[in-house]
């Protein structure tokens, strides 16, 4: 496995359980189950920031709803809990190195672009953390270099000699001479484009990004000449690895997950097709002004778009010169875009996993309704009297990387493609396991409902410190999702 967020299993803002993803439900298929070694970062809730476990706590130490007098203690008490895990992944409490003599099987690094996969070694990684101090400030409670250090852990576990020097392919050539391969699965492009919906930019990448190295990209979008060259580039790589079989996927439109909330002149214009700003997502219809909010405008989103479309052709072109397998997953995803289509999926879910939400008294409103399910690529929504989720349940809580049942989802594609392309699973999904494993949509914290509200309120305010806080603690959390500040947070 050489990819990314979307298959190491990142979600809620952070990787955590990586055996919560998508490519291990896979080789839970498998009879018997294959191995399938990859790193957990469980401790903390995980890095660089889960957001399900941060509404957890606050639910704890507040109940069900934040009052206004209780936000400033609120903001204490996640600067003390990101504090926390901030010494902790920067290994000021214990070692993060890991008592392992091998690479793992899943060399899935989140915010890495494709030329990461070639480009970034766990050397260079520390390098970047040793030339830039770590930093104390009331908007750096957020681990300095998160991405370098998910990188060193994924290349090199034991942070010895030994793989110092291994790119993600290099790993993958290992495992092929010590074992063999017998299905690659290659996931990335995504950080290729996705900045411009974390950063609300639109700013296309220049001839030299190509050649430089992390931290020094401004670029929130490969220019379709730039990801030819590159993606022809890593498909090149991963072919002369020699696994028997090579899987890869299409990209979906950035501008469907609800990381954007897309914002009309008219209110009162019926949903469906694009919208006429794309904002972020805690900015209520009513709230948003084009003079004081960020946002990306129709044209730039139909462009984005296009460029995806340009994407997804060249590798759809380049998988069918080297033979490989390619899972659609933009026309899946486009297929459950509940306010891109103005309505119903146009597409059923897989018939076994709706029996298994019928099953679990948990999510059994979301889909009782096989014609208008409620479970949608909507951002999470709670009902406040039930407790239960409402809408949403495919994308988690940072907007963009999918939830446990959507990693479901994506593999029940997976498995379905690669079973049309002659692998051979001996048992299908566990679904029952899968959805009772989505803490988010089974058992959402206390103050889901709250959670919008509270970055609302973080969003506004005219009190000129209290608004620098604010200002300061989203400036945080959005940089968690941006490709051009990958992990630096200074």
């Amino acid at each position: 496995m050489v990819g990314d967020s979307v298959s190491q299993g990142f979600n809620n803002g952070g990787v955590y359980r990586t055996d919560l993803s998508f490519p291990a439900f896979l080789a839970e298929c498998f009879e018997p189950p294959s191995r399938f070694d990859q790193p957990l970062f469980t401790a903390q809730g995980g890095i660089p920031l889960n957001l399900e476990v941060l509404a957890r706590g606050l639910s704890d130490e507040f109940g069900s709803s934040l009052t206004w007098t209780e936000y400033l203690p609120a903001l204490k008490h996640l600067y003390t809990t990101l504090r926390r895990i901030k010494n902790h992944w920067e290994g000021n409490r214990i070692s993060l190195a890991r008592n392992r003599t091998a690479p793992y099987h899943n060399q899935s690094v989140w915010g890495f672009a494709m030329n990461d996969a070639w480009m970034m070694t766990e050397e260079r990684a520390r390098k970047v953390a040793e030339k830039q101090p770590e930093t104390y400030s009331i908007f750096s409670f957020l681990p300095d270099h998160a991405m370098y250090v998910t990188a060193r852990l994924v290349l090199n576990p034991s942070l010895g000699e030994t793989f110092a020097c291994s790119t993600q392919l290099d790993n993958a050539r290992w495992l092929q001479r010590n074992g063999g391969i017998e299905n690659l699965i290659v996931c990335m492009g995504h950080n290729n484009i996705i900045g411009a919906v974390t950063d609300l930019r639109f700013e296309y990448s220049e001839e030299e990004d190509l050649e430089k190295f992390t931290p020094e990209r401004n670029y929130t979008v490969y220019r379709p000449e730039h990801f030819k060259r590159e993606f022809e580039a890593l498909a090149e790589e991963a072919a002369q690895i020699g696994a028997e079989r090579v899987i890869t996927q299409t990209i979906p439109y950035v501008t469907i997950p609800p990381v954007t909330r897309g914002v009309n002149h008219n209110p009162d214009r019926k949903p469906g097709g694009y919208f006429d700003y794309y904002t972020r997502f805690w900015i209520w219809d009513s709230d948003f002004d084009p003079d004081r909010h960020p946002f990306l405008s129709k044209e730039q989103a139909i462009e984005l778009d296009q460029v995806v479309d340009e994407y997804n052709k060249i590798i759809r072109d380049t998988a069918a010169r080297y033979g490989w397998v390619v899972v659609p997953l933009n026309a899946y995803v486009s297929a459950y875009a509940r306010r891109r289509l103005g309505g119903p999926p146009r597409l059923d879910y897989p018939e076994e996993f709706r029996k298994a939400m019928l099953r679990n008294p948990a999510t059994q409103q979301l889909v009782e309704d096989p014609v208008h399910p409620n479970l949608s690529t909507d951002y999470l929504r709670v009902d406040e009297k039930t407790g239960k989720v409402r809408r949403g349940g495919i994308f988690s809580l940072d907007g963009i990387h999918p939830t446990t049942i959507g990693y479901g989802l994506i593999a029940h594609l997976y498995h379905q493609t690669m079973q049309r392309a002659g692998v051979r699973f001996g048992q299908p999904l566990n679904w029952d396991r899968i959805i009772a494993s989505d803490t988010l949509v089974t058992d959402p914290p206390e103050l889901m409902a709250e959670l919008r509200n509270l970055l609302r309120f973080l969003s506004l305010g005219r009190n000129e410190k209290v608004s620098m806080l604010k200002r300061g603690l989203l400036d945080q959390l959005m940089s968690l999702f941006s490709p051009r500040r990958r992990g630096t947070f200074d």
